[in-house]
């Protein structure tokens, strides 16, 4: 069987990887003259299983309105011109309630625990090195209200059987030593013990040269035009002027996925979130994580590589404007100074990518209405904490195996 896979970030590599490993003939396009040249090359570093949670939560719109007036807000919103992005936003807010949150966050879960359990048998196979950390996640509360908040995400873990620990001040001083030097003023924390972290970019470039080992064949500087269909039936995908078909196809082109299925006569409800980042070289190693570390207040998170510190967050929701705004560089070095004052952050490397993101937050993986076209995007911030557990799930049903995981709630029909 020959697949192809439209897509070379995280999310189509991994894919690819598996789709391979179990015999199939693999073709992936790319639009960039590598992967994991977008979305995928500068995201947070942290694969959370744990940490898991829709943005679609019963507080959100009091504090997106709260937002809306504050200096370091974790979101800030834009009109875009565009009916979707309405649409898009009433549908999340129908997502902000205990209910759907528990659903949702369930299903999220149940594709990163298994992600996490993919990528660690990936790694044993192909021996790559990330910069990978096994050292968890340890996410950080300024005030009372997060840790009452705190108790809806323990109740979900605890059903789930996810491990965690509730840590006061000299806890989270014990799993960060360098959070003694910090100057903000933190409450406790909740920590997940068998998160991990790593570079995403480097991660995906190192599997794409083992992927070749597979067969499977790269196709950069491929702008696919559109794709062609018959009926029930993808017969092709138009790129750079030329028709190439294959007996099944994938798409994994992120925020761009949905302008390519609209004359398919599928409405894709991702839109794009955009993100922000900062790499920093080290350079007190006593006043730098050691793992990752999520600021609850701002929606920051500080991760550790080798020398280096990524600090990733925020959520503009703006369209497809990837321009570098100032302010957001401002937050994410405040927040940093104020946890882990380790780096050098006047040389930071400042980045924007922008995370195709569900209005409930739970990414779409799986089957279409045409027999040979499968989706897998939707990931919000957590492709690279998904990507592994997504890509075997999918190659797997497209191969017709058993599933390791149940698909329930996860593709196009639970919108439809």
């Amino acid at each position: 069987m020959h697949i192809i896979v439209l897509g070379g970030g995280v999310i189509g590599t991994t894919t690819a990887y598996f789709l391979a490993k179990q015999g199939a003939k693999v073709t992936i396009l790319e639009r960039q003259s590598n992967v994991a040249e977008e979305t995928s090359f500068g995201n947070a570093g942290q694969i959370s299983p744990g940490y898991s949670t829709p943005w679609a939560a019963p507080a959100i719109p009091m504090k997106a309105i709260k937002w809306l007036f504050t200096k370091h807000a974790p979101l800030a919103i834009s009109p875009d011109g565009t009916s979707f992005q309405l649409a898009w936003m009433k549908q999340m807010l129908a997502n902000c309630n205990a209910k759907r949150y528990e659903i949702n966050k369930e299903r999220m879960m149940r594709v990163a625990e298994y992600s996490r359990d993919c990528i660690r048998a990936l790694r044993d196979e192909t021996h790559i090195d990330y910069e990978q950390r096994t050292g968890g996640t340890l996410q950080l509360f300024r005030k009372p209200a997060q840790l009452e908040a705190m108790k809806l995400d323990t109740k979900v873990l605890d059903e789930l059987g996810v491990p965690y620990q509730v840590l006061d001040k000299d806890g989270l001083v014990n799993a960060e030593p360098a959070l003694a030097y910090a100057s903000a003023n933190l409450l406790g924390g909740l920590r997940l013990p068998n998160d991990e972290t790593g570079d995403c970019n480097l991660f995906t470039k190192r599997l794409a040269e083992y992927c070749k080992s597979l067969g499977v064949e790269f196709k950069f500087n491929t702008v696919i035009d559109k794709i062609l269909f018959d009926n029930q039936k993808v017969t092709g995908v138009l790129a750079n002027g030329e028709t190439l078909t294959a007996d099944g196809y994938v798409l994994a082109c992120g925020s761009y996925s949905r302008n390519l299925l609209l004359p398919l006569g599928l409405d894709l409800p991702v839109y794009p979130v955009k993100g922000y980042s900062l790499t920093i070289d080290i350079v007190d190693e006593s006043k730098a994580p050691i793992s990752t570390v999520l600021d609850e207040t701002y929606k920051v998170a500080i991760t550790r590589f080798d020398k280096r510190i990524r600090v990733g967050g925020m959520a503009e929701l703006s369209g497809f404007d990837k321009s570098l705004n100032p302010a957001r560089r401002a937050t994410l070095e405040m927040v940093t100074k104020s946890l882990f004052d380790g780096g050098d952050l006047p040389k930071a490397q400042f980045w924007t990518g922008l995370r195709p993101m569900t209005p409930d937050g739970t990414p779409i993986i799986g089957a279409t209405k045409y027999d040979n076209l499968f989706i897998n995007t939707g990931h919000g911030t957590l492709g690279w904490t998904m990507a592994c557990g997504s890509g075997k799930l999918l190659s797997d049903i497209i191969l017709g195996k058993p599933t390791q995981i149940s698909i329930d709630g996860l593709n196009l029909n639970r919108y439809q």
